[in-house]
């Protein structure tokens, strides 16, 4: 049950990861590959069927969590309190000015809460996970941040048309020079799945520049969850320093009946996303 667990809790983290990740790379570029209003609204209505679904994944994984390794839970929460506020703070920024945009004349504020909304949870997340790992945090959270840019700016080329598709490509080849270099840098400590996730990244680019979108999209998402493989086979020996997952964990009677919830609740959140993405699969056009 505890090894069961873990992987479940991997997997989500994973999905947050790779979903949250596009999220946090249209909110950082939207102002920047937008030439005027309506191209900025159609580069964030990308992400405005899915961003707030998107965030149940980081629900899900937090709860789990708590439920079935409750000490690896309040060891992450007091040791890292003031980075989880900064990236609970960047959440609620960003949602705010993705609702506030659309009812005010001046977007200027809600635009500029949306970009470090986006920019903070990227790194903070980078940096925590980097640092219990017991690698460089700047060095994680910079790669994070970098690989959410690709990532957002490659599923703005494939979910839009026209000026926006043709700056996010450019957008994607500039961020993938940034991300590239700062993988090489921060993944081969991680082991060969890390390094097959640098290479991803690379095919993403060849990709991209290519205009083959979708599969770029696929290469840097296979990227990510490659880095999580890498990041949760290095945690399963130590959560956190000092801290084995068996002395982590719940009780048998506990996981038992949380393995009932998950098999219940899961399939639904499985269903309820892909349903989501299926409906909102089209070109995003911009407005006339």
């Amino acid at each position: 049950m505890i090894e069961l667990w873990f992987v479940v809790i991997a997997f989500l983290w994973t999905g947050y990861f790779v979903l949250e990740g596009f999220d946090f790379g249209v909110g950082l570029l939207a102002p920047f590959v937008s030439g005027d209003e309506d191209e900025h609204k159609q580069a964030l209505q990308t992400i405005g069927p899915v961003w707030d679904g998107n965030e149940v994944w980081l629900i899900s994984a937090v709860g789990a969590t708590f439920a079935a390794f409750p000490a690896w839970y309040a060891g992450l929460l007091s040791s890292f309190y003031i980075p989880l506020v900064l990236v609970l703070t960047g959440l609620i920024v960003r949602g705010v000015g993705l609702e506030w945009r659309g009812k005010v004349a001046n977007t200027r504020w809600a635009d500029l809460g949306i970009v470090v909304g986006s920019a903070l949870p990227a790194f903070v997340w980078g940096a925590v996970f980097a640092q219990v790992l017991g690698y460089g945090p700047v060095l994680g959270g910079l790669f994070s941040l970098a690989a959410s840019a690709l990532h957002g700016a490659i599923f703005l080329a494939l979910k839009t048309d026209g000026a926006v598709r043709r700056r996010a490509r450019v957008a994607a080849l500039v961020t993938g020079l940034v991300a590239v270099p700062l993988a090489a840098l921060a993944l081969p400590a991680l082991g060969p799945v890390a390094i097959a996730a640098l290479v991803a990244l690379m095919g993403a680019l060849v990709l991209i520049w290519q205009r083959r979108e979708g599969w770029a999209f696929t290469a840097t998402a296979g990227a990510i969850v490659l880095v999580s493989v890498a990041v949760f086979a290095g945690l399963r020996t130590a959560p956190l320093p000092g801290l084995t997952l068996e002395e982590a964990a719940s009780g048998p009677y506990t996981l038992g009946v949380l393995t009932w919830i998950g098999l219940a609740i899961l399939p639904f959140i499985l269903l309820y996303q892909g349903w989501t993405y299926w409906v909102f699969r089209k070109r995003v056009s911009l407005a006339h």
